[in-house]
């Protein structure tokens, strides 16, 4: 296999020391040009020596080093050169991250340090664009973060400058970032690679923004699945950290909101044995609780039930007891808010049900069904006026269940039914030709003729 078949297809430390192991014509750059004497001892000081040789000479004058590299991949296109200096880039920002905040240094203020990797992003082989972005992120999270941190720095004159350039910069990545998830170039790094630099770069607000702009949220939401492979978990961590940087971001959370996020982060999580995956989804969804409709959905699909069954595991990390705890007081508000009566009966009083969680919620028939009472038995009134009225099945079913609950709970609810004459109208739905809507009849019948434990009994 030659080095361009394997740079260009393959990503990782293989690949990154496959390529250091390249003899490069340094000497014939100088006598053509394209670097100078002073970048060819620098150069010469550096490559192929020892990391810890390498790490005292970037602690000693690491801009100076930073230039090099930049001005090589600025104005050297050999495919084999500029490979390999991203290589000594990425190794030398492996070894200590911290690194990344050279490219800042005041001494570079006038060193457009990011436009090289801005350039190859697009224009060069997988292995170049992978190396570029990972690269870009990291010196991109590394900057000065204000004009007063820049003025700082001894960048005063430049920051204006510097603070425009990084706004071309930050749409161009994400821009990069979104196409890798719509269309990789890679087959199957090109997602990976995306959502690794993402994970990263979300921490800002304004790349939430451009994010956001992007239609980039959509472009997430199918990679919360399950997940098997070490490989596959790993994305799937990255990815729900993406979300979960997201849901401080009241834009995203409204695009979260359209889609079918909830459902599968709850899938995620009622799934995933991973500590650090189940971590992240329930900080997401203890951020989300109180957004919009998000505490009406997760009472809905019994978050509740897995919130509690995860309590009881043994988990170390103390961000995720806490986090578990205050979902579970959240969802217990939203099961109060949600199960009021003065909201149930706003629903009888429009005629149409639903599968909402008071009707099926023991407690809340405990607490109002005295209520049933009221004027004259109101609420059972209306209840029995839509058994007679409409024709929408699952408004039908619900009528008939909330029937059955009434017989449950109140201990006079069999006679008090009966003497409103439920039974016969119960009886005719009997036959409907929605199953949803015999189902519920025949338990209010059985309630009704035979009593409420025997009825649960059979109907278990």
């Amino acid at each position: 296999m030659d080095h361009a078949e394997l740079t260009t297809e393959q990503v990782g430390d293989h690949s990154v020391n496959f390529v250091l192991r390249r003899d490069i014509p340094w000497e014939t750059y100088m006598t053509t040009k394209l670097i100078s004497g002073t970048s060819l001892q620098l150069l010469r000081r550096y490559d192929n020596r020892s990391e810890s040789h390498r790490a005292a000479l970037l602690d000693d004058d690491g801009p100076s080093y930073v230039r090099v590299f930049v001005s090589i991949l600025r104005d050297i296109f050999k495919e084999e050169t500029v490979e390999y200096v991203l290589a000594l880039i990425d190794e030398m920002l492996a070894a200590n991250p911290k690194r990344a905040r050279l490219f800042h240094d005041k001494s570079l203020a006038k060193e457009d340090t990011y436009e090289p990797f801005m350039r190859l992003l697009w224009k060069g082989n997988w292995y170049i664009q992978e190396k570029s972005c990972k690269i870009l992120s990291m010196i991109v999270s590394a900057r000065p973060k204000s004009q007063e941190d820049a003025i700082a720095n001894g960048e005063a004159s430049n920051s204006k400058q510097k603070i425009a350039a990084i706004d071309d910069v930050l749409k161009g990545l994400v821009e990069w970032l979104c196409t890798q998830l719509r269309k990789p170039s890679h087959p199957s790094c090109g997602i990976p690679t995306a959502i690794n630099c993402l994970a990263t770069l979300l921490k800002e607000p304004v790349v939430r923004s451009l994010f956001v702009q992007a239609d980039g949220v959509k472009l997430l939401v199918p990679l919360i699945s399950p997940a098997s492979t070490q490989q596959s978990i790993q994305l799937l961590y990255e990815t729900c950290l993406c979300v979960w940087l997201l849901s401080y971001y009241e834009p995203a959370i409204k695009y979260l909101a359209t889609s079918n996020a909830m459902p599968r982060l709850i899938e995620v999580v009622k799934g995933s044995t991973k500590e650090k995956v189940v971590r992240v989804v329930v900080l997401t969804l203890r951020n989300l609780l109180s957004k919009g409709t998000f505490g009406a959905q997760m009472v809905n699909v019994g978050l509740m039930q897995i919130v509690q069954s995860l309590k009881a595991q043994a988990w170390s990390d103390e961000d995720l007891l806490e986090a578990l705890s205050q979902l579970e007081v959240g969802l217990k508000d939203n099961i109060k808010k949600l199960s009021s009566f003065d909201k149930y009966y706003q629903e009888l009083r429009l005629g149409h049900l639903d599968w909402s969680p008071m009707h099926k919620d023991a407690i809340f028939w405990h607490d109002n069904i005295t209520k049933f009472e009221e004027n004259d038995f109101q609420p059972l009134k209306i209840l029995i006026t839509i058994l007679d009225t409409s024709s929408d099945p699952r408004t039908l079913a619900v009528a008939c269940f909330d029937l059955s609950q009434f017989i449950q709970h109140h201990p006079a609810g069999r006679v008090i039914l009966t003497n409103l004459k439920v039974k016969e109208r119960v009886m005719k739905l009997m036959n409907h030709q929605n199953a949803e809507v015999t189902k519920s009849a025949l338990l209010c019948i059985q309630r009704l003729f035979l009593g409420a434990k025997y009825a649960s009994f059979l109907q278990a």
